[in-house]
């Protein structure tokens, strides 16, 4: 039987059968003559790239989607029917092959990785090569990141089939040491041969990976791993494929050191300007003090990281071109036919992800001054005729995030009279600002679940500061971010810089893995019960659900199911994660 974790790769060898029968095409692109030329390799390139945002396309079974709702800070949400989300919030499951397109994606993305890798010595120019090489061993490094840490123990694959019959054998899982062992060997080569240009002069062009964004990455994955495994130091893997060196801690505070003094890469003036409730479009209707105004993606110095995303998709064929987590994590109705305006400029979705009112009350205690917890949370509830239960709302809370959610602006305006004056309001609403011709659409086209051509951000350069000052221990880069928070500078301390990551990098996909890396998971997660929240209108607390959220915590680890198509593709070869079976499916919430 053919594997389908390497249909990708045995389709590439049939059009390529040119190079093993050692002859030359002079009509057809094989990996015998291409690429060549610096547009071969950016396309090339280009086709990992594309695998980033084919996942977005079913973001709910993503990583980030996982970690959003699977912490402690956020719930799961959406209607009665939509199981899918509450069951990330209890780490139980209703489809044992949920993350099915994720790993087809991500490990699609790896093979496409592979023969960019093997391929690319073939460019002419030598910096166009050193940055290409480099972006794809950047990709793939973040591809198994993210396979590492939402599975543990996945098969790694870093070379390409010899022939049809090696594309049909499925892969062991290799030893967690061994996939980071390879994944902080891809950073180190692509930190080494990558250029030095400030992040917005790449010789590749406008939102391609850089030598910055290897850095950080690997600050990132040297803190999961040194942290959730308890090692000292990061594994090397040697080309014979065994584990040769390591690189500790020093070596990473470096590379953090030189993106932070020589990237070009800055926190922008003001937080709120970094969200897209600030644009040029909403904001004369939704007046902020200060004036903040959003920058736009590919202008922004404080990306490192950031999945490109463009407008009005097609469901058939790009859907996942659109920022489908803006559409997923938006309010899914609040009641009334005015909601949205009501709700301005934050607008329609499913409804995942409702906020803990505990995080909205500890950061009001622990900082209370801080402008961030109003410019990152949307208090629903004091909204102008905010019904709770409204389509059927699971798990709400009244709070929603206002980082990574679709985003209204005026279509039309009309002039009514109010207290005696005329004045200008919304007549008409843009399901997303970007439709509007300000920004990238016609001003005409609109389509509430497919326009939100808003990039996603995965590193943010106050991440690399607060990294910093975690593998330090000194205060400099926290106090930086807390400066452009206006809030007084703090002596470093453990507490201060979890709050500080906790506070800044809310709904940036970053939390769940610092609970679980920081050894705090299952006092986190159960700090969730007792906590207000309303399913179908109907007022109750936080429960847990099954073994409750310690228990699972304990049971899983955090480890995702391994789907059982792969399981069952392998012929037994893969080995399910612990705490997987009948006694982790989620049936309904029990009132």
């Amino acid at each position: 039987m053919k594997k389908v974790l390497y249909i990708a790769a045995s389709a590439l060898l049939f059009t390529s059968c040119e190079s093993f029968l050692d002859t030359e095409s002079y009509t057809k692109k094989t990996t015998a003559n291409f690429p060549v030329t610096e547009k071969d390799a950016i396309q090339m390139v280009t086709g990992v790239y594309a695998t980033l945002n084919k996942s977005i396309a079913n973001c709910q079974n993503t990583y980030f989607y996982l970690s959003e709702l699977a912490a402690d800070d956020r719930f799961g949400g959406g209607g009665e029917n939509d199981k899918d989300m509450q069951v990330l919030d209890h780490l139980m499951y209703t489809n044992i092959d949920r993350f099915q397109s994720f790993w087809t994606d991500r490990y699609s993305g790896i093979n496409r990785a592979n023969w960019a890798i093997a391929n690319l010595d073939k460019v002419e120019n030598e910096t166009m090569r050193n940055q290409m090489m480099g972006e794809a061993l950047i990709l793939r490094a973040f591809f198994y990141n993210e396979l590492a840490e939402m599975f543990g123990s996945v098969p790694l694959i870093t070379t390409v089939p010899q022939d049809v019959a090696d594309a049909q054998v499925y892969p062991a899982q290799s030893p967690v040491d061994d996939v980071y062992a390879a994944i902080a060997s891809d950073l180190k080569k692509a930190i080494e041969i990558m250029p030095n240009n400030k992040w917005n002069n790449t010789v590749s062009g406008s939102g391609h990976l850089t030598k910055w964004t290897a850095e950080a990455l690997l600050g990132r994955v040297f803190l999961f791993y040194t942290g959730f495994y308890g090692k000292e130091s990061l594994p090397l893997m040697g080309e014979d494929g065994a584990i040769a060196g390591s690189i500790a801690k020093a070596e990473v505070v470096t590379a953090l050191e030189d993106c932070i003094n020589n990237s070009g890469h800055e926190l922008v003036s003001d937080f709120r300007s970094l969200w897209p409730y600030t644009n040029t479009v909403s904001k004369p209707f939704y007046p902020l003090e200060g004036n903040p105004q959003w920058v736009k993606d590919g202008e922004n110095p404080e990306q490192v990281f950031a999945i490109k995303c463009s407008h009005l998709a097609d469901w058939s064929t790009t859907i996942g071109y659109s920022n489908q987590y803006m559409l997923h994590f938006a309010i899914r109705s609040h009641g009334g036919a005015d909601q949205f305006k009501n709700l301005f400029p934050f607008g329609q979705g499913w409804g995942a992800g409702p906020v803990s009112p505990k995080l909205w009350k500890e950061w009001q205690a622990a900082e209370p001054n801080d402008l961030r917890r109003e410019a990152s949370i949307l208090d629903g509830s004091k909204t102008k005729d905010y019904t709770y239960g409204a389509d059927k709302q699971m798990e709400e809370t009244g709070l929603w995030q206002k980082k990574v959610i679709a985003t209204t602006a005026p279509k039309s305006t009309k002039a009514v009279e109010l207290d005696g004056k005329i004045e200008t309001v919304i007549n008409e609403l843009f399901n997303s600002f970007t439709s509007s011709d300000k920004y990238y659409g016609d001003g005409k086209d609109d389509d509430f679940q497919l326009g939100h051509e808003v990039d996603l951000n995965v590193i943010r350069f106050a991440d690399v500061l607060l990294m910093h000052s975690e593998l330090t221990q000194t205060a400099d880069g926290m106090n930086r971010v807390r400066a452009r928070a206006k809030l007084p500078a703090v002596t470093y301390s453990e507490t201060a810089l979890r709050n500080e990551r906790r506070w800044e990098l809310a709904f940036e996909g970053t939390r769940w893995a610092d609970i679980r890396r920081w050894g705090i998971a299952e006092q986190a997660l159960s700090n969730q019960l007792g906590s207000d929240i309303w399913n179908r209108g109907v007022a109750t607390v936080m429960k847990n659900q099954g073994a409750g959220y310690a228990a699972r915590y304990a049971a899983t680890k955090g480890f995702m199911p391994i789907p059982q198509t792969e399981i069952d593709l392998s012929n037994g070869v893969l080995k399910q994660n612990a705490g997987w079976d009948a006694s982790a499916v989620f049936v309904s919430w029990n009132e």
